[in-house]
């Protein structure tokens, strides 16, 4: 399972890239596994303001449909409206061209609260033990 060192995660499989107050977020390795066949985005509007934890948009599958969360508070700046036509980006690259939102971040003291890489781990394990 891929779990970069530098990003920061989610218990809800999103993980997050912050530079300069910006946080790039896309959803883990394991979701995108979890995700196969991608059929559809729902990604939140430019501007809006969101609440960490808030739901920002939807990934919909040819199984299902999954919700995905914001790691933090602040404004939607960007989003990687490019998905919409090529959405097989997030299962072959999740952690690159897969990203989904870009926030402008208004709660720096929230990036405390999110997982480190080796608490992602942990975390995956033992939901992989419980199932």
């Amino acid at each position: 399972m891929n779990i970069p060192s530098e990003l920061k995660y989610t218990k809800e499989h999103e993980w997050v890239r912050i530079e300069d107050k910006i946080a790039t977020i896309g959803v883990t390795d394991y979701a995108q596994t979890e995700l196969t066949d991608i059929t559809f985005f729902e990604l939140p509007e430019i501007g809006r303001e969101v609440k960490q934890m808030e739901e920002i948009g939807v990934i919909e599958t040819s199984k299902a449909v999954s919700e995905i969360y914001s790691p933090v508070s602040g404004k939607v700046i960007e989003v990687h409206a490019a998905l919409d036509d090529t959405p097989d980006t997030l299962n072959s690259d999740p952690y690159g061209e897969g990203w989904l939102v870009k926030i402008e971040i208004s709660d720096e003291a929230e990036v405390e609260q999110l997982l480190s890489a080796d608490a992602r781990s942990e975390e995956h394990t033992s939901e992989l033990q419980s199932h």
